[in-house]
């Protein structure tokens, strides 16, 4: 007989307090042993109305931890690692076991080789096994050697997506103790649980190795910000629309550090996939998560995606019993939150947002003029300063012996993606009926424009089939190329030669249209300089037209087979449409099926043989698996802080420094520091794979932070790429080089930068490469969440400028040397303090020390 742990002992409990609060809140008290949980720690939560403006610190332990398999490597990796050390110190190599349950979702990143290919998804995977053999094996050997570690094996799917639809237990049963659902993961993206009503967030792969060693998590009580919904979406409005639109209003209110919690009469109008869209999206506008609490559309999900009347049925009288499911049948207790927002349904419209920001949307109406002033505008967010002159330039070439053409705006990737929104069948499905339609008319994507369908789980592959309308998506080029990250992470895989050339030879300002997250300059494709994320339909309809200078009410997309001209609307389906084929074609035991596949594996991972030792035997001339050096010369006491003296400035930077920018990710340029260590160990230029795959190596890692071809450094007076001065000898050198020139001559550095640093994905390499780079401190004018905690767990010291002030209006170049004092007893830290900087110029000035928690 299970035992409910109930709230109702707390006589101070509040009613009005958000759900997602009353979580942390339960998680306090069932862990609440007055040591690394105290009865202060549950007072502070309980009074969260008046406490949470004061930035208080509590500890939260969830239920589990997600490791992704980009991240994951290198959790198990330093685990290992950690394993090896504590085993030299305390001889008890069983010492290192993940305490919190531990689910590892290997999505490895599908390098797009094989695209417009029936059997593409088959020779991608086959390439991906030749490739990532040896660090899938690494895995494989820890999931034998950990205990409490779930490894969902390659091909199964996206992390986030597998989580909602599988992992996901909303309540846990452990030995008859029922308890909330909750879970951080290393991908960012883990917010998509929330749609489920599970608190989860993204934390870096440091956070997360703590938390599977049983440490609290020490955060900031978070401020809630009410969002209020009301109303329905109009006809052939989508989930991404409603997202973009979410996501743009949010980024303009400020979240960072927040939670978002939607509520109103509008949350009975979006299905369980629209809010699980919402959420996913909570690292682009800046929340820790966009939470959505269980109400009966949850419980029809959970029913939906293979779990047990049984299952449902405790959950639902679990939460009820602890005042945690939402009735809306029932009147509404009116909840206090810290700030308010609303929005109607009915006022979201089709749009699009980029082309380098997930936040700058644009409407579709808009979107030719919106183009046409990127054009114009001076290089910037939304400007690529292109002459008046050379706008309309055609640029002919020839593709595979046929004619083509490209200009400014021709789309040449188009890419629906697992990131976002392939847990959602009505975008999807709405994808395909426009493919269908558009077949009928006979319409047809240009061959050079390379389409690519990556689902986020098998599921998405049988419903497409159960509705007849995955071949129309094949038809138009659509075909299925792998089961995880792609063109999203940057792993589109190259152009076509010709096309390459015509791009590269004439400076065109090429666009990518994809259904994912994040469109950062870069990210996508080295040569897409313009990247718009669109929902799936959209992709479908841009990839038809070709072009993003294009005005989808007024102009047509193409000629029919009949010789008319077709447009946006004859292509675009109806709700009812999508509806009708949601309903027949999405069913239960497609998710029973898919994921009762996952326990038994499949034959190349089977295949694979590993070694059953406790110990696992580092390769020093693997070029993937290396044993990091964090843990060599480890001891039982810590070293104690350490001020920075007489630092050269590495990196000078503006706002939104993406941890894309920082981090290495993406394909390994065949110049690049990383392209020469593996040339030098006999690796193949065709064999380098991509950054992402060789996570594990410290080595490549570290010779690919700041690799970023778009990097924007002060120091380079104008120039963009991955490249920086060297202050002492005026030299212009990689960023790897002259970090190395640096420490061999006994010299710290720092990196100042402007607002929002290191917003993005939830990158521990972000904050490991600059520290094996030899980076004392950043110094910035904000930073993103989870890369300030990073910063902290790897040493590095994040302070941020005091408000009006930034590294310009205080006449800083970068060509000064800083000094950092910081106390030099621990006691004497605390959070927030200030902290003065001295330069050799004569120049100080006073920063916050962003070391938000004891």
């Amino acid at each position: 007989m299970a035992t409910y742990v109930s709230l109702e002992f707390c006589n101070r409990m509040q009613d009005k307090l958000p759900y997602s609060i009353r979580i942390l809140l339960e998680s306090a008290i069932r862990n609440c042993d007055n040591f690394q949980v105290t009865k202060d720690d549950v007072e502070k939560i309980i009074d969260w109305e008046n406490t949470s403006p004061k930035q208080v610190e509590i500890p939260f332990k969830p239920a589990r931890v997600l490791l992704q398999d980009f991240t994951g490597v290198p959790a198990v990796v330093d685990l290992a690692c950690m394993r090896d050390a504590m085993n030299n110190l305390r001889s008890d190599a069983n010492k290192i076991n993940p305490l919190v349950p531990v689910d590892l979702v290997i999505d490895h990143s599908v390098q797009v080789d094989v695209a417009r290919s029936e059997n593409a998804v088959q020779a991608n995977m086959e390439l991906e096994f030749q490739r990532n053999k040896e660090r899938f094996g690494f895995l494989k050997w820890g999931s034998n050697a950990f205990h409490n570690m779930l490894v969902v094996p390659p091909g199964s799917g996206i992390v986030h997506q597998v989580n909602l639809e599988y992992l996901g237990r909303v309540v846990f049963n452990t030995n008859g103790v029922l308890y909330p659902d909750s879970v951080v993961g290393t991908d960012s993206h883990t917010t998509m649980i929330d749609g489920l009503g599970v608190a989860g967030w993204g934390v870096g792969g440091i956070e997360a190795e703590a938390a599977m060693l049983g440490q609290p998590m020490s955060m900031v009580l978070p401020g809630v910000v009410g969002f209020k919904l009301s109303g329905r979406l109009r006809d052939g409005v989508t989930a991404t629309d409603l997202v973009l639109t979410v996501t743009q209003m949010l980024r303009k209110h400020g979240v960072v550090g927040k939670f978002v919690e939607f509520y109103g009469e509008g949350m009975g109008e979006l299905s369980l996939a629209d809010r699980a869209t919402i959420a996913n999206m909570s690292p682009e506008y800046g929340a820790t998560m966009g939470f959505f609490p269980v109400d009966h559309v949850t419980l029809q999900y959970l029913k939906l995606t293979g779990r047990s009347d049984e299952t449902v049925s405790m959950i639902e009288a679990y939460l009820r019993a602890n005042k945690m499911f939402v009735d809306y049948k029932e009147p509404q207790t009116e909840r206090v939150y810290s700030s308010y927002l609303q929005l109607d349904l009915a006022d979201v419209e089709t749009c699009l947002s980029g082309p380098k920001r997930p936040h700058d949307r644009v409407p579709l109406k808009e979107m030719k003029a919106d183009w046409h002033s990127c054009l114009d505008n001076k290089v910037g967010f939304k400007g690529f300063a292109v002459p008046k002159e050379s706008q309309d330039k055609v640029v002919k070439f020839s593709f595979h012996g046929k004619p083509a053409e490209i200009k400014h705006g021709s789309v040449v990737i188009a890419a629906i993606t697992s990131c976002t929104n392939t847990s959602n069948p009505s975008v999807m499905l709405g994808a395909a009926l426009s493919a269908k339609k558009a077949c009928e008319l006979g319409l047809e994507v240009k061959p050079w424009i390379k389409t690519s369908l990556a689902p986020g789980s098998g599921v998405v592959t049988k419903y497409l089939l159960q509705s007849g309308l995955q071949k129309y998506l094949d038809q138009q080029g659509f075909h299925i190329v792998g089961y995880g990250c792609t063109t999203c992470i940057g792993n589109s895989g190259e152009l076509d030669e010709s096309v390459a050339s015509a791009i590269a030879d004439n400076d065109l300002v090429a666009s990518a249209v994809l259904s994912g997250n994040r469109n950062f300059e870069g990210r996508v494709h080295p040569l897409t300089r313009a990247n718009y994320l669109a929902s799936p339909p959209l992709v479908v309809a841009y990839a038809l037209a070709g072009t993003v200078d294009i005005d989808f009410e007024a102009e047509p997309i193409g000629t029919g087979k009949d010789g008319n001209d077709v447009y946006f609307k004859d292509i675009w389906p109806s709700k009812d449409e999508v509806a009708e084929v949601v309903q027949s074609s999405v069913l239960p035991d497609m998710f029973k099926s898919t994921y009762e596949a996952i326990t038994t594996g499949n034959p190349m991972w089977n295949q694979l043989s590993v070694p059953t030792s406790t110990l696992y035997s580092w390769d020093p001339k693997s070029t993937y698996i290396h044993e990091p050096p964090y843990f060599m010369g480890m001891t039982m006491s810590p070293p104690g802080p350490h001020s920075v003296k007489n630092a050269y400035c590495l990196l000078n930077f503006g706002d939104s420094i993406t941890t894309d920018h920082i981090s290495p990710a993406g394909s390994i340029h065949k110049d690049s520091p990383a392209a020469r260590y593996l040339l030098e160990r006999g690796v193949e230029r065709k064999d380098f794979n991509s950054y992402g795959s060789r996570r594990g190596n410290d080595e490549v890692m570290a010779r690919g932070t700041f690799a970023n071809i778009r990097l924007v450094n002060k120091l380079l007076k104008g120039e963009v790429g991955p490249k920086t001065i060297h202050v002492p000898t005026g030299e212009e050198l990689y960023v790897f080089d002259a970090a190395m020139r640096y420490k061999e001559d006994g010299h710290d550095t720092i990196v100042l930068a402007g607002a929002e640093y290191g917003s993005g994905s939830s990158r521990d390499w972000a904050a490991k490469g600059p520290m094996l780079l030899g980076v004392k401190a950043v110094i910035a004018k904000s930073f993103e969440r989870i890369h300030r905690s990073n910063l902290v767990g790897m040493g590095i010291i994040p302070l941020c400028f005091k408000a009006g002030e930034d590294a310009d209006t205080l006449g800083l170049t970068g060509h000064e040397r800083y000094t950092i004092n910081l106390p030099s007893n621990i006691s004497e830290i605390r959070p927030g303090q200030d902290i003065s900087v001295v330069t050799d110029s004569g120049k100080s000035f006073t920063c916050t020390a962003r070391f938000d928690t004891e």
